[in-house]
């Protein structure tokens, strides 16, 4: 259910999602109000459930990972217990970064990370191939990304 929001509530979202560092003063300044009216509209929202957290948005690139894959998932039997145990075993991968349950002929679609094909070739064979109840997954990779953003990514061990 959406929850309700004004001018000032968009702009201070708006604000924030662009850039989740702004200071209090400066957030006042967006908002036009006076810094405990704007932090209080903050929190509000925040309690509400509209502002999820805070991140910082790290460079895939930058922390050695080449490869981004879309994986289609078909498992063999789509009833609550199938689907629940497949959904807690992708969780527990951390090169999956983005995870959705979809309509059509498939049944999930996963965005993963590789530092190259070769990973991407063993993280296929030896977990995404040994998910509980697979029985299609189908690889898309991504040639050249135009805008999006994907979750937090996996920190690769120093």
């Amino acid at each position: 259910m959406p929850v309700e929001r004004d001018a000032t509530d968009l702009r201070l979202m708006q604000a924030l999602q662009d850039n989740a560092r702004l200071t209090s003063g400066e957030l006042a300044d967006v908002a036009h109000l006076s810094q405990s009216p704007s932090w209080r509209r903050v929190r509000r929202l925040e309690d509400s459930g509209l502002i999820q957290g805070y991140h910082a948005r790290l460079s895939r690139q930058g922390l050695g990972y080449g490869v981004m894959a879309f994986v289609m998932v078909t498992i063999d039997h789509q009833n609550e217990a199938s689907s629940v145990e497949f959904e807690q075993a992708v969780m527990a991968i951390p090169e999956v970064v983005l995870f959705h349950g979809i309509s059509g002929p498939q049944d999930f679609i996963l965005v993963v990370v590789a530092s190259d094909l070769g990973a991407y070739s063993a993280l296929l064979q030896n977990k995404l191939h040994r998910l509980p109840r697979v029985r299609h997954v189908h690889t898309y990779f991504s040639l050249q990304e135009f805008k999006g953003a994907v979750g937090p990514l996996p920190i690769p061990p120093g």
